[in-house]
């Protein structure tokens, strides 16, 4: 395994799915599994404890409210964390990006943003750090930031051919 992925609940699930996607995507290896800063604090510890030597290189939490995952992940290992803040009542993920965010020196834990798009950007994080010791995955992370650029360029190009026609657009 290459990434781990926790979730603090399994009403994260339909989000984290979109770091599985990119994962996949890029061809690294993960695992997934729900545990609780709270609720499971033994079993999140060691798995953190553990992860290292099972071959794990990045760990990725998403937690929502009090959003400890990413830290507890953080105090139990030194392998790079990626937490994914939330959203939860009453305060829509202001509250876990707070948390996340706010670690006390020494225990990092890198924040990317909440819900769907930060899933995705932790997948992507997580891939950039294993590419800085992989070839082959750098050179599908270069391809993949290429397709990125061209994608917004061809859509920039067809809102330019839509405007010619309109009077009143400058360019």
């Amino acid at each position: 395994m290459s990434v781990a992925i926790l979730m603090g609940s399994k009403s994260d699930l339909d989000i984290v799915r979109n770091a599985f996607d990119v994962l996949d995507e890029f061809g690294v290896k993960f695992t997934a599994r729900i545990m609780s800063a709270h609720r499971t604090p033994h079993e999140a510890a060691g798995f953190a404890s553990e992860a290292e030597a099972k071959g794990c290189k990045v760990i990725i939490c998403a937690a929502g409210m009090a959003a400890h995952l990413g830290g507890v992940v953080a105090a139990h290992t030194t392998l790079p964390v990626i937490g994914i803040p939330m959203a939860s009542e009453p305060f829509k993920a202001v509250d876990s990006l707070l948390a996340t965010v706010q670690m006390p020196p020494g225990i990092p834990v890198a924040a990317v943003t909440c819900g769907k798009a930060g899933a995705k950007n932790a997948a992507l994080y997580a891939v950039s750090i294993l590419a800085t010791a992989d070839e082959e995955l750098a050179a599908k992370l270069k391809e993949f930031r290429k397709k990125q650029r061209e994608q917004v360029l061809a859509a920039d190009e067809e809102l330019q051919n839509e405007l010619k026609e309109r009077k009143n657009v400058k360019n």
